[in-house]
């Protein structure tokens, strides 16, 4: 059987710590232990105190030697703790993983020929085709010009060679220019991936693609140790272009609904703004359309 994504005891652990570390008592409206803290924010008696649960029970759950926690537990954790609903939902996947089951043989994902003709019908609008595990599977020009043109077009549909979005942004030197809040983007990457992580704590893939990262950068170990919870899936992104300069995008990322969790993520500039200008003079630059990609054959 592959080994697990994460060791999801020890990650519920580290979640619960790093969420109690960023609430004071005064904060909730406790009065403090003591006077001297030797830890940052709650303590575990303060939270177990606001939760209503025993200290005991608490502290079996931070270890990872209780499972299964009831609902009402997990309700009153996330209440103490202010958690958002994106990392209450990444609470419950800890507290209460999937059964491990045994997997198919992995084989390379493929993007299905809907995507492909959606990809094909937006050729005026940056479009890529994402993985569960944040591999590009399928662009249409402007999407490989916007994001990657340094990369040859064709490497998504070679599986071997196919470039992927987190690998990109932490250890690719053109990627590293391509984003001038660059602490806004690593942070709504890592966020992501932590709840894709969450959610397939099984995937094998998933767990080198971490285990790849942690080691080769440490911006990115820094961010994943603070345990940030949220599913990136709109917002607004700033550019700064190699070939046409700034521009300021809305992105939407659209979730098919097959289950595969494949997506397309799609980027758009307000009408007559500059950064419509420039999307303008980048299809000029690289041309319209899109290349249907088959995958390479073994």
């Amino acid at each position: 059987m592959d080994s697990p994504a994460l060791d999801t005891p020890a990650e519920l652990g580290n979640f619960l710590r790093t969420r109690r570390a960023r609430l004071q008592p005064e904060d909730v409206g406790l009065v403090p232990y003591g006077t001297r803290r030797r830890v940052p924010g709650l303590r575990r008696e303060e939270l177990a105190q606001l939760a209503g649960v025993s200290v005991a029970y608490y502290t079996r759950l931070e270890q990872g030697q209780s499972h299964n926690a009831s609902d009402g537990v997990l309700d009153a954790l996330a209440r103490a703790l202010r958690l958002t609903a994106d990392e209450e939902a990444h609470l419950r996947d800890l507290a209460r993983p999937a059964q491990p089951r045994r997997r198919p043989a992995v084989r390379p994902d493929t993007v299905r020929p809907g995507v492909q003709q959606l990809l094909a019908a937006v050729a005026g609008v940056p479009a890529v085709a994402l993985g569960p595990r944040f591999e590009i599977l399928a662009w249409n020009r402007l999407g490989h010009a916007l994001i990657a043109g340094h990369l040859d077009f064709d490497s998504p549909g070679r599986p071997q060679h196919r470039p992927n979005a987190q690998q990109l942004l932490f250890l690719d030197p053109h990627t590293r220019e391509l984003y001038p809040d660059r602490e806004e983007e690593t942070r709504r990457a890592v966020s992501s991936l932590r709840v894709a992580a969450g959610v397939h704590p099984e995937d094998r893939q998933l767990a080198e693609l971490i285990g790849e990262l942690s080691m080769k950068s440490t911006e990115f170990s820094t961010l994943w140790s603070r345990h940030v919870v949220s599913n990136c899936t709109f917002g607004t992104k700033r550019f700064h272009h190699p070939l046409v300069g700034e521009m300021e995008l809305a992105f939407e990322m659209l979730q098919t609904p097959d289950g595969s969790g494949q997506g397309v993520l799609m980027y758009t500039a307000a009408d007559g703004s500059p950064s419509e200008a420039a999307l303008h003079l980048l299809a000029a630059e690289r041309g319209p359309g899109v290349r249907v990609l088959e995958p390479e054959r073994p």
